[in-house]
This record gives C-alpha cells, sequence and structure tokens, in this order.
C-alpha cells in the first residue's frame, strides 16, 4: 500500500525582481547577468524584447542622444471607441511606458559617427504606428537628408494602428517617399528589425534599408501565419516568419 504523504512537495520559486524565465529554453536566468549580457539568454540565445531606453544606450555612445520632437501626441480624429475610447487607451498607455508614442528618435552618435535614429518600443501599444509614429520617422530622414547622416530605424511593431484609420495608412506612404528621397541623395539608411517587426510597418520602412539587419528569432511578416496559410490553403513550414527564415529564402 503506498504511503500518502502529509504535506505536498514545494515548487520553486523564484523572486521576479532577481530572476527571469527564459521564454526560449525555460531557464531561470538571474536578473544582473541578464543585463550584463545585453538581455540575450547565455543558454539558447533567445533575444528578449527591448525598451526604447535600453535599445539607445545599448546602440549609442554613452550620453550622445539628442531626443527630437519630444512633444509629439496623437489626437483622435476619429473619435474611435472600441472597448475604450482611443484617447483612454493612449493616456494608459502613456502612464505604463513613460514615453508619449511608440517611437522616440533623434541624433546620436556611434563609434564617434554622428547619426539619425528612430527606435519603436512594442510596450506602447504594441508598437503601433499611427500619425505620430510616422511623422517621428519620416522627420529622422528629413533631418538624416539635410545634414547627410546615416539614418537608423530599429522596428517593433504589429503594424498600423487601426484607431487613427486611414491617418495610419497614409504613414506607409509618408515614410517610404522620405527614404525615397534619401536613397536618391546616397544617405545610408540602416534597418534593424526586432521582434516582432509585422504589418504597414513591414511593409513600408522596415524592409527598405540599403542594409536590412534582424534579431534573431524575430517574427518579420505582413500577414500573421494563420491569415496567409488560410490565404494559400496549404500549410506553412517550420519557422515560417522568422529572421532566419526569411534570410534563408529571401
Amino acid at each position: 500500500m503506498p504511503i500518502k504523504l502529509p504535506f505536498r512537495p514545494r515548487g520553486q520559486s523564484f523572486p521576479p525582481d532577481l530572476w527571469t524565465k527564459c521564454p526560449g529554453c525555460g531557464e531561470m536566468l538571474y536578473n544582473k547577468q541578464l543585463e550584463k549580457s545585453l538581455r540575450v539568454c547565455d543558454k539558447c540565445g533567445h533575444h528578449f524584447r527591448l525598451r526604447v531606453d535600453a535599445r539607445l544606450a545599448q546602440l549609442l555612445d554613452h550620453d550622445t542622444f539628442r531626443e527630437q520632437d519630444a512633444g509629439l501626441e496623437s489626437i483622435d480624429p476619429l473619435g474611435f471607441v472600441d472597448q475604450k475610447p482611443y484617447p483612454e487607451r493612449l493616456a494608459t498607455a502613456r502612464t505604463s511606458t513613460g514615453i508619449r508614442d511608440a517611437a522616440i528618435w533623434g541624433t546620436g552618435a556611434m563609434g564617434g559617427h554622428r547619426v539619425a535614429i528612430c527606435v519603436m518600443d512594442f510596450a506602447f501599444m504594441g508598437g503601433s504606428m499611427g500619425s505620430v509614429v510616422g511623422e517621428k520617422v519620416t522627420r529622422a530622414a528629413e533631418m538624416a537628408l539635410a545634414e547627410r547622416l546615416p539614418l537608423i530605424v530599429v522596428s517593433a511593431s504589429g503594424g498600423a494602428r487601426m484607431q487613427e484609420g486611414t491617418l495610419a495608412l497614409m504613414q506607409l506612404a509618408k515614410t517610404v517617399a522620405a527614404l525615397g528621397r534619401l536613397a536618391d541623395a546616397g544617405v545610408p539608411y540602416l534597418s534593424v528589425m526586432t521582434d516582432p517587426t509585422t504589418g504597414g510597418v513591414f511593409a513600408s520602412y522596415a524592409a527598405l534599408g540599403d542594409v536590412n539587419l534582424a534579431e534573431p528569432g524575430a517574427l518579420i511578416a505582413f500577414a500573421g501565419a494563420r491569415v496567409a496559410a488560410g490565404t494559400i490553403a496549404e500549410t506553412l513550414p517550420e519557422g515560417f516568419q522568422r529572421a532566419e527564415f526569411l534570410f534563408l529564402h529571401g
């Protein structure tokens, strides 16, 4: 007859302020060590998503970033309401992230070389591109053109912001036109695609770099995998829409 223990074995618990579980391999990572490794898992190489301030700190020389157009804010031209009004969503996102919209741009130095840079933050409404994000990317490209600075754009987005309707969609054309002028002038543009880079952002400026870079494992696509599979009525191959698959297949 099996013996029943009067207690249950205690499971492992890790203080969330000290440890982070890697979604790639399940390893518990010590937060201080994770920061030292630039938020890349040293067990499996999984790249964690970065907030905009961390991304800028990693890319630019210390204390060289100078933000531009920090006061730009989205408005509510459509009076859009889903589960809650759009202005309420914006207010919640600003409070939780500490930034005004899903992108920040400015100038800085990289290895001593001055650059124009725009970085997106997925934590702000899924990095969705509305009028402010499109305007910041465009202004970054215009400054890069005027001062002949290399332009770097780091994308992290679920696509165009539905709450702004056509105003969000027109940012695709606006940003592409600005990058076209930059290309005509021979000013280099480097696009960095992080997880995820999808929808209208991928369909516009994210895929147009003179050099296109991507983080390992990043989701990069226009339509979601289920939509794509349903459209072509086929089973998608393993790793479809991940950075490595796109690198191999173009």
